[in-house]
């Protein structure tokens, strides 16, 4: 292990890697110190896409001026773009399977074959049910909820057409979609259509190609992800701000610890029944163990903590560092994020690797199939073996002792609520603040960690940079646990790193400077929340007209790259770090970072640096500002009777 290299921000990730070291451990950061990136596979400048190949185009002083070419003749410009566009549809592709997953969860829900399962939120049934355009006046819940379930499943085949959410947007963004081709029709259609456009000797004009990528990104924001968010909500609950603890140190010495780790909420949902349940308290005593201390891992965390305040064990760079403690009975996996490796640093311990869905399995890990219609039951027998497990721990356990109390779960309808009130809620006291420069705009920060770069280090930067500047944040995944981590999810974070004018609004509300929005699916959050603020007036009549911008400073998903196509395209700036996968084709990266920007209002930008990436950020959204007459603070009025009559 280089030990010149700050791995991580954290210390508690810093004392956990302390130990795998010493008991010579084989870690996501032991390994990316082995194995260096292949400079080739970096600027994306390999097509492998046939048997002729693979071509390798990498950047050449001695073919300087010469179009670099594969066998087949395809330009560098056609390689880049086939394989940022493949990038996307396996982005849109993971969000979308999990959208059909808890969609067909839903459906069965809806009647009762599911056990475990509810409407919970029929106030938002009943509202996108409307979305839908179904009929709700003199019905029951339950048949809403069936029309709803079986036409959210119609979206992913839909063959013409466009996706519902489409119409949710501001008319002139889903103009601007209309006049280049873009607006998704079906969600797998998109992507399919990306594979087959990207196989070998078809589509080789990169603007052509590029535009289908945009296409299958949208379809992942205002399709799949969208309806995901939605369901979720309503059999779940609609989140509400919640007080949690995150970080390693949640982890307990006395009692059964079980992670659930991964990025669909079903099972980590039945768990957190489960683990209520009389048999399965009476089963943990026997052990000996105090009780069952249910922990989560990346987005599965999100999800339990902004709806049960479940806590929080870490991110997705801290999911081996958990099992090192040797405190973890066993470890739930369903689909994404999850490393192989898990299963090796499980066998140095007693730790039990389980995974649950029918896509994914891990090499040596024993699988335990969830299923909606016998999910309980599956989560009680989980549950057991990992109480069976408490006995068996190895040698000394190690949890360190760091912690944070954190606020979450501010979904779009909490901040209409807490912004104007039961009878008022409104988006109306955001768009004042915006426009009378207490609050100077809003930023989304969002995406994974990754190894190549210091742990938290780029996201905790960039956020303090932006709040400082009195830009309000919104944030998801694993930024989310990073600030959590970070001790910027409280309201006392406002005072203690916001600007002035941020901190005034942010202690008014009793709210913190950064908001924890969900998972990574939940991104859809910040786009309804941005068409919000649009609808409400006085910051224009188009996403891009906001002062607003967003950021992926540490991303290594292929899902966060479909997420920023999908921002862009829907006018925002987005700006991400650590590397840029279009760098082996100037042609390409020009049409995404300026010419995007005439086309869609909305453009890419890349910095590595993640103070210099908030500035670009903040530059971007002084224009915005400037745009929309708002440069400069307005005076701050105390009105008396007369005036506000005269509002009125």
């Amino acid at each position: 292990m280089d030990e010149k290299r700050i791995q991580s921000i954290d210390i508690a990730t810093v004392e956990m890697l302390e130990k795998a070291q010493k008991e010579q451990i084989s870690t996501v950061f032991s390994r990316a110190d082995e194995m260096k990136p292949c400079p080739i596979g970096v600027e994306e400048s390999c097509c492998k896409i046939c048997a002729m190949g693979p071509c390798r185009l990498p950047r050449s002083k001695k073919d300087e001026g010469k179009v670099r070419k594969g066998v087949c003749g395809a330009t560098i410009d056609t390689v880049v773009a086939r394989n940022f566009a493949r990038k996307i549809a396996a982005g849109t592709a993971s969000h979308s399977d999990h959208a059909r997953e808890v969609t067909e969860t839903f459906l069965k829900a809806a009647r009762g074959e599911a056990q475990g399962f509810a409407i919970k939120d029929e106030i938002k049934l009943l509202e996108v049910a409307l979305d839908f355009g179904i009929t709700i006046e003199e019905r029951s819940i339950k048949d809403i909820a069936i029309e709803l379930g079986e036409k959210a499943l119609q979206e992913f085949g839909k063959q013409h057409g466009q996706l519902v959410y489409i119409s949710k947007a501001p008319l002139k963004r889903q103009e601007i979609w209309k006049k280049f081709g873009v607006t998704p029709r079906g969600i797998d259609r998109e992507v399919v259509e990306i594979m087959h456009r990207t196989h070998m000797g078809v589509d080789q004009d990169y603007v052509h190609i590029l535009q289908q990528a945009t296409r299958c990104a949208l379809a992942d924001g205002w399709g799949g992800s969208m309806i995901s968010t939605d369901l979720q909500d309503i059999m779940f609950g609609t989140p509400v701000p919640v007080l949690g603890t995150i970080n390693l140190g949640v982890l307990k010495e006395d009692e059964v610890n079980v992670i659930v780790h991964g990025h669909e909420p079903l099972l980590p949902e039945l768990l957190v029944t489960a683990s209520r349940d009389p048999e399965i308290k009476r089963l943990t005593e026997k052990v000996g163990a105090k009780g069952i201390n249910l922990a989560g891992m990346c987005c599965s965390a999100n999800e339990v903590l902004m709806r049960h305040g479940i806590p929080c064990a870490g991110n997705f760079l801290q999911q081996e560092l958990a099992l090192v403690t040797g405190a973890v009975e066993l470890m739930t996996v369903d689909v994404q994020c999850q490393m192989q490796g898990l299963q090796d640093v499980s066998a140095c311990f007693h730790t039990k690797l389980v995974s649950t869905s029918d896509r994914a399995k891990i090499e040596g890990a024993a699988h335990m199939e969830f299923h909606p219609e016998t999910g309980l039951d599956t989560a009680k027998k989980i549950l057991r073996l990992a109480i069976e497990n408490y006995p068996n721990r190895r040698g000394p356990v190690y949890i360190p002792h760091h912690s944070r109390d954190i606020v979450a779960g501010f979904s779009h309808e909490t901040i209409n609520y807490l912004l104007g009130g039961l009878f008022r809620a409104s988006y109306k006291p955001l768009n004042d603040n915006i426009i009378n420069g207490r609050i100077r705009g809003v930023a989304g920060v969002v995406g994974c960690n990754n190894v190549r770069t210091t742990h938290d280090a780029a996201h905790i930067a960039m956020i303090k940079e932006l709040i400082k500047n009195d830009v309000l944040v919104l944030t998801t995944g694993c930024s989310a646990m990073a600030c959590g981590k970070a001790g910027l999810l409280t309201p006392e974070a406002a005072r203690e790193y916001a600007g002035e004018g941020l901190a005034e609004v942010c202690e008014a509300v009793g709210i913190p400077p950064v908001l924890h929005m969900g998972a990574c699916v939940d991104n859809s959050r910040i786009l309804v929340a941005a068409t919000a603020m649009v609808k409400e007036g006085g910051l224009g009549d188009d996403l891009s007209d906001l002062p607003v911008a967003g950021a992926a400073p540490e991303w290594m998903s292929e899902k966060a790259l479909a997420i920023g196509q999908y921002f862009v395209a829907s006018g925002v700036f987005t700006v991400f770090g650590t590397t840029w996968p279009t760098t082996g084709s100037e042609k390409v990266t020009r049409h995404l970072f300026e010419e995007y920007e005439e086309m869609y209002k909305g453009k890419w930008a890349f910095e590595n640096d993640p103070v210099k990436a908030a500035w670009l950020m903040i530059d971007h959204i002084d224009k915005k500002r400037k745009a929309l007459g708002l440069e400069k603070a307005r005076e701050r009025v105390l009105f008396d009777m007369a005036m506000r009559r005269e509002l009125a």
